[in-house]
């Protein structure tokens, strides 16, 4: 009888995975999920309370955590936390902002806020750990948190637009800059998510319709829809995919 290919491991023993703006929402989410199959994971936000209060849940659910407070804005302050850790295996770069108006009304500390925390820290951050694995000789997932609106236009989205289809181009370029280093780079693009940012939004009863009949699903999305992805980004499951995106909008990018 011939020997059954196997299913590459989704588990991440022994690996270090770091999560900004993991205090709340998807960041944290993401973090219990890496946690939940075996990564060492640290947790990176500008709140303390917040990312303690959930590295102490996912000890306590057995997983290994830890916080680290940290402005990702603050290049100075990225460039000493890195030089003082061990490298990371995997990166999700969480952090982010927005600004949501007509483009008219877009003032500069509107463009500057949502571009440098967006883009600009983003871009830092996969470069501050790329620079330690390639020094280790170490392979690597890097998965940054775009949006629909990466591959999309949106009403009053200008801004978050085009931070996010930056991140698309980033993203590509990146997979061809690390892959001779065997570091993978990635995009996960939700549709709109329930978290205590966006939950006040649907509490408009239009604004809700509008964003359902474009979810071809029917469903706002929740943070559990994200999980599974980031795992398997994250792990030997998706050795082979670099420079791409896992769309999960719920059709809304079919139409």
């Amino acid at each position: 009888m011939n020997e059954l290919p196997r299913t590459p491991s989704f588990r991440l023993d022994g690996k270090r995975a770091l999560v900004t703006g993991a205090g709340r929402g998807i960041g944290a989410a993401m973090a219990a999920a890496l946690a939940e199959v075996g990564a060492a994971v640290t947790l990176v936000a500008r709140s303390e309370t917040e990312i303690e209060t959930l590295a102490e849940a996912i000890r306590a659910a057995g997983g290994t955590a830890s916080a680290q407070v940290l402005d990702v804005s603050d290049l100075d302050a990225v460039g000493a936390f890195f030089a003082s850790a061990d490298p990371f295996d995997v990166l999700v770069n969480n952090a982010g902002t927005n600004r949501p108006m007509p483009m008219q009304d877009v003032s500069e500390a509107d463009f500057d806020a949502v571009i440098d925390l967006n883009v600009k820290a983003a871009f830092f951050v996969a470069q501050a750990c790329a620079k330690h694995l390639i020094k280790a000789g170490k392979p690597g997932s890097f998965i940054h948190i775009g949006s629909q609106m990466g591959h999309v236009g949106g009403l009053n989205r200008s801004l978050y637009c085009a931070s996010k289809w930056a991140i698309e181009g980033m993203n590509k370029a990146f997979a061809l800059d690390l892959a001779r280093h065997q570091i993978r780079s990635n995009t996960i693009c939700p549709t709109f998510i329930e978290t205590p940012l966006t939950k006040p939004f649907f509490e408009d009863a239009s604004f809700k319709a509008s964003v359902l009949e474009k979810i071809k699903l029917g469903r706002i999305g929740q943070v559990e829809d994200l999980m599974g992805a980031v795992v398997f980004l994250a792990s030997d499951a998706s050795a082979l995919m670099t420079g791409s995106s896992l769309v999960i909008d719920g059709g809304w990018t079919a139409e």
